[in-house]
């Protein structure tokens, strides 16, 4: 049954996708993020949907290609574009595997190259508010019901993302679940019904109860990050305080002794076995990217070879266990640049958004979704420092939010500025805030 109900929703988004390449795009996020299919037990479960619906996309981009919006020149995307073409450098020059490198490469490459196109198509709020819907229902549909699963049980078990995803494991689950309450919350922001914003708040408290769940120490320090900064960057700042100062806490407090003694160890990583394999293989890629610079080992660095020949302890193989220490590893000091950098001109873009958009009220969901993709992101770095989730979807679909969000304004800032014109209101001081620098 759940394969006839899969397959009947793909045939519909197919449908959809040649009528509106946005759907396209939605559907790929679904099935790459949600993994829908893996929720099945007959034929969905292995077939193509990801590749079939790339292919739908890109025939209704040519179709739509008049209705397409021109590819935004920035630095964001000019550091994405190199970063896509520079991760197949290391692996063609230095690989340890050479034969294994393709299917890595090939992952990664899919996840880039499909946000670069969903730049050419997302270009309405419409687009993004159904993009952020779909981020949210494809994993707090894991959180909530890992929540859920965590409070029943008293935490006593760890709570597991979709089979063959980025997500699959506690630990990343964890990150995506927490990457996720930001999303919720500008959702939660731009509803006036009060239902729905109860719904919201248990939704992002079931979230949040699920990465506590997975026993997750890089979670556990996203959360606190995350929290704060969501607190700092959200409006109606006293109920989201109230959330977090009251509920949250009560959350730990019944995590049994197993959690507490798990998050204990960060305080002595210097007993613990996994910590210390960790700092190993941070080892390995520093001197490996030291080795080979600018270069990196590529994609498949986490094996006997490359820690005979780098790491301290040539016996403890490991990944890198850092989105920081596996750019760097995999694609030396020129590819921990391009991702780190990525990031942190994503956030100013995002920050520029929020400060040109200041003045205008009707540009109040913009601030918001560009807040909220900033709290993301601060929760992908915290807790991304301690996981290999470097070509993980959700933190580039959050840089394509940020970016779209930009153009937006500065377009309404744009007619804004004509329509001044035209009336003979322009203020004398175009370059403050509320006209965007025009």
């Amino acid at each position: 049954m759940r394969d006839l109900i899969i397959l009947g929703l793909f045939l519909a988004l197919i449908y959809k996708t040649f009528r509106d390449p946005v759907w396209g795009v939605l559907g790929w996020v679904w099935m790459g993020v949600m993994n829908p299919h893996r929720l099945a037990y007959g034929f969905a479960h292995d077939a193509p949907w990801s590749m079939v619906i790339a292919l739908a996309l890109f025939l209704s981009m040519l179709i739509h290609r008049d209705k397409l919006e021109k590819f935004p020149t920035s630095g964001v995307t000019i550091l994405l574009s190199i970063w896509i073409l520079w991760i197949g450098v290391s692996p063609m020059l230095f690989s340890f595997y050479p034969e294994k490198e393709f299917n890595y490469w090939s992952r990664a490459f899919k996840v880039l190259l499909m946000v670069l196109a969903a730049l050419l198509v997302i270009k309405r709020r419409r687009d993004l508010d159904w993009l952020v819907m779909v981020l949210v229902v494809s994993i707090a549909y894991y959180g909530i019901k890992g929540g859920v699963f965590t409070v029943l049980t008293g935490g006593a078990a760890r709570v597991w993302g979709p089979e063959g995803s980025f997500i699959e494991d506690n630990n990343s689950l964890a990150l995506a679940t927490i990457m996720t309450v930001p999303l919720i919350r500008y959702l939660q922001l731009q509803t006036t019904k009060r239902w729905q914003r109860h719904l919201a708040s248990g939704a992002m408290l079931l979230c949040m109860a699920s990465a506590v769940g997975s026993q997750s120490r890089g979670a556990f320090l996203a959360i606190i990050a995350m929290s704060f900064f969501m607190w700092l960057k959200s409006r109606n700042k006293l109920p989201l305080a109230l959330v977090v100062l009251v509920a949250l806490p009560l959350i730990f407090v019944f995590m049994p002794d197993s959690w507490s003694d798990r998050m204990s160890t960060i305080k002595t990583y210097d007993q613990d076995a996994s910590a210390l394999g960790r700092i190993n293989a941070w080892h390995t890629a520093w001197r490996m990217a030291l080795d080979l610079f600018p270069f990196g080992g590529g994609f498949t660095v986490a094996g006997p070879a490359a820690f005979a020949k780098y790491a301290p302890d040539p016996s403890v193989v490991l990944t890198a266990h850092s989105i920081y220490f596996q750019a760097l590893g995999e694609h030396g000091f020129m590819g921990l640049f391009l991702f780190v950098g990525i990031f942190v001109l994503t956030w100013k873009r995002a920050s520029a958004a929020i400060e040109r958009s200041k003045a205008v009220p009707e540009l109040q969901w913009a601030r918001d979704l560009a807040a909220m993709c900033q709290v993301g992101l601060i929760g992908y770095a915290t807790g991304g420092a301690f996981l290999s989730l470097v070509y993980f979807d959700l933190p580039y679909y959050l840089v394509l939010i940020v970016v779209v969000v930009d153009r937006i304004v500065a377009r309404d800032m744009t007619e804004r500025v004509k329509a001044a014109k035209a009336a003979g209101t322009l203020p004398r001081d175009v370059h403050s805030p509320y006209w965007g620098g025009t």
